[in-house]
């Protein structure tokens, strides 16, 4: 029995009583059937939904929030949040995007649901409590993992273009097939996904992000035409240019690879933005040597200096999750760099000094960006990286320079030289600072005083 949570009992009585039907509707329905967790709970009701809610709240001493512009009511009651609304049909002209809302049936309320998966709805009623309503064969859908509009999908992919985003969000999390005649129409409707505030669409791609298979929601809006539309500088990321013997491999595919591979190693989703813009800056840097072949030099910096713009544009955080990102873009070449030469002190503490805390999640990235085909490469690659990682732990637990400050600070400087504030301070802090990273000098106190005063008699503060 679906319907086994005590508040079904609650609006029960409280729609017989007042001799109205009503339905649970939507995600709740599809999430029972998919043994997934739900805690929302939308209930259609063939009359006001308002005056349900309302009269629910009385009963259960609870709150209840109306929202009358859109016909809507809410409360919660015991950790879950039931919202109620009227069932309306909608109709649309071409040129606006607000529908003409009329009192409707059930079947025009579900007929108007994004997918037929969502359409599915419970009686709550006690003549026929539990008893499911699926006139468009989302049961039947669900079973063959399928996502597909109740109706023609120009229709509705045109009456609210965030649904192309749904659709591919949902094959994502659910690892569903887009029907045919339903991926045709956002195909064709793609360029409409422009009037959609960025808002609504990063809450969609973030949970693309977030799925197990991240690429399964990024290839299809690839192939759809999203895309070029939602993130352009990925879109540039396609394709492979060849020259005489010399092909560079395709940039969008190798980076779906690194986040599917990062997936399985972490659940940040920060982390899994700076997967998918790891590589961004290699349109821009491409360039062809007749001997060498394609080559993405400086690559990471160019990248790193494109994600405030991304970020800004997208409606993305512009504080520590956007720096986060721009730092792993701009280190993720360095473990790499690392593994391939010969691993020096010099370079670890350098390393650890730029990574900071997120050291341990650059790695992942780095182990994740490795995705060559060549098996003994791949091992190759990951045997070196543990040799980096042991090199680190090494000089952490000796040197103690993650995050480090150096010991000698401008104050200092100026107090013991009695000057103000000038450039020759920034000078001395940086040679100071280049010395124990490169184990001139241990990172105390002691030494790092010595070589300022060498370093200011150099300069004539002496």
């Amino acid at each position: 029995m679906p319907l086994k949570h005590p508040i079904f009992k609650h609006i029960t009585n409280v729609v017989d009583s007042m001799g109205v039907e009503a339905y649970v509707v939507g995600g709740y329905v599809r999430d029972y059937y998919l043994r997934r967790p739900s805690s929302d709970i939308d209930v259609v009701v063939v009359g006001s939904g308002i005056a349900v809610a309302e009269e629910l709240g009385k009963m259960l001493g609870t709150k209840v929030v109306v929202y009358k512009t859109y016909g809507t009511a809410m409360l919660r009651w015991k950790g879950i949040e039931i919202e109620f609304v009227g069932a309306r049909k909608e109709s649309y002209t071409p040129e606006s995007r607000n529908p003409h809302v009329e009192p409707g049936t059930l079947e025009d309320d579900q007929r108007r649901r994004d997918f037929t998966i969502n359409a599915m709805a419970w009686s709550v009623n006690g003549k026929n409590f539990g008893e499911l309503v699926d006139p468009f064969g989302g049961m039947e859908d669900m079973d063959d993992c399928i996502i597909r509009t109740p109706c023609e999908p120009d229709t509705t992919f045109s009456d609210d273009p965030l649904r192309m985003m749904r659709a591919v969000r949902f094959a994502s999390q659910l690892g569903f097939d887009i029907d045919d005649e339903t991926f045709d129409g956002i195909c064709r409707q793609a360029e409409r996904i422009k009037i959609i505030s960025k808002e609504r669409i990063i809450v969609e791609l973030n949970k693309i992000l977030a799925s197990p298979v991240p690429s399964i929601g990024l290839t299809l809006m690839h192939a759809s035409g999203l895309l070029k539309y939602v993130l352009p500088e990925l879109e540039r990321m396609s394709g492979v240019e060849r020259r005489g013997k010399h092909a560079h491999k395709d940039n969008f595919e190798h980076t779906m690879k690194v986040l599917d591979n990062l997936a399985k190693r972490s659940d940040n989703l920060w982390l899994r933005w700076a997967a998918l813009l790891h590589d961004i800056g290699k349109p821009a840097t491409k360039n062809y040597e007749p001997q060498h072949g394609w080559t993405f030099h400086q690559h990471e910096v160019v990248g790193s200096k494109m994600i405030p713009q991304i970020f800004r544009r997208m409606k993305l955080p512009m504080n520590e999750p956007m720096r986060y990102v721009q730092k792993m873009v701009f280190l993720h070449m360095r473990p790499i760099v690392l593994s391939e030469d010969l691993v020096t002190d010099s370079a670890v503490r350098r390393l650890l000094f730029e990574a900071g805390d997120d050291i341990e999640e650059l790695m992942t990235l780095c182990e994740a960006d490795i995705t060559s085909g060549i098996d003994a490469k791949v091992q190759r690659y990951l045997r070196n990286f543990e040799l980096v990682r042991s090199k680190m732990k090494d000089l952490e637990e000796r040197d103690r320079v993650r995050n480090f400050q150096p010991p000698i600070t401008g104050d200092i400087i100026m107090k013991t030289y009695n000057i103000a504030p000038c450039a020759i301070i920034g000078e001395i802090k940086e040679v100071i600072k280049n010395a124990i990273l490169d184990g001139i000098i241990p990172n105390d106190y002691d030494a790092a005083y010595r070589l300022m005063e060498e370093e200011a008699k150099k300069r004539g503060l002496v």
